[in-house]
């Protein structure tokens, strides 16, 4: 069993995370399927070499992410919550992507402003440095439930009002819509995962160690001048990728 290797002690994670990591990635391969159950406590410290305490930190780390719950006489049961799949196409978009997976889909704007492009945002934007840039800060919930947050970076000399826009539509393609772009295309998207930070944790209600499945995306107008890039945050256990030619 992949989850039965021993945890390493001086990578400068915390034994209870790697743990959970495992738990967590275990769960995502069907490896406890036939019973519905995570092992016992101390089978899970047997198999990666720790104590019972440990392995219990870990255990509540993941029944606070709502992945498993511990039910008395039974033991610790996973939860069956289907992940979402998100469609990535050259027309990606949250709303459609996620079809009829979802009753109810919700986009809140918890933050906007202005900055100067970075040298970073500029050459993907195709701007000069330090050009104004609207930086929107997004949650997206579906049927109530976080699914991933966002920061996207528009042009501002093209989509100003682009944040009261998306307050009110809660939805990016009918924001640009607004402001008189009816259609966009997918240029690029890099995926790549990693721990979630204390102020993704707090947004996607998901505890230490948690996964995140991270993409960076751009977005331009149909004559192929780029109109948004973002840094979007999925975590991995409620949601999964389809990559569509």
């Amino acid at each position: 069993m992949a989850a039965g290797s021993q945890v390493q002690r001086q990578s400068g994670v915390a034994l209870w995370r790697q743990i959970a990591d495992r738990i967590r990635a275990s769960i995502a391969n069907g490896e406890y399927d036939e019973t519905g159950r995570v092992p016992p406590e101390i089978v899970l410290a047997t198999q990666f070499g720790v104590n019972r305490h440990t392995v219990r930190s870990a255990l509540a780390a993941l029944a606070q992410e709502g992945i498993v719950r511990a039910i008395q006489g039974l033991g610790t049961i996973i939860e069956r919550k289907e992940r979402l799949s998100f469609p990535i196409s050259r027309r990606t978009r949250f709303i459609e992507g996620l079809g009829t997976q979802a009753r109810e889909t919700e986009g809140l704007l918890l933050e906007s402003g202005e900055e100067p492009a970075s040298e970073d945002l500029a050459q993907r934007l195709r701007l000069a440095e330090g050009a104004p840039l609207i930086r929107l800060e997004i949650l997206r919930k579906a049927d109530g439930r976080p699914v991933s947050r966002a920061t996207a970076w528009f042009p501002a000399s093209r989509f100003a009002g682009i944040d009261e826009a998306y307050r009110n539509s809660g939805s990016i393609t009918a924001a640009l819509d607004a402001l008189g772009l009816p259609d966009y295309l997918r240029v690029t998207t890099e995926i790549t995962a990693s721990h979630a930070d204390r102020s993704d944790m707090e947004e996607l209600g998901l505890s230490a160690g948690a996964v995140l499945l991270v993409t960076r995306s751009l977005n331009a107008d149909p004559s192929g001048t780029p109109i948004q890039y973002s840094v979007s945050r999925f975590p991995a256990d409620r949601v999964q990728f389809t990559i569509e030619n």
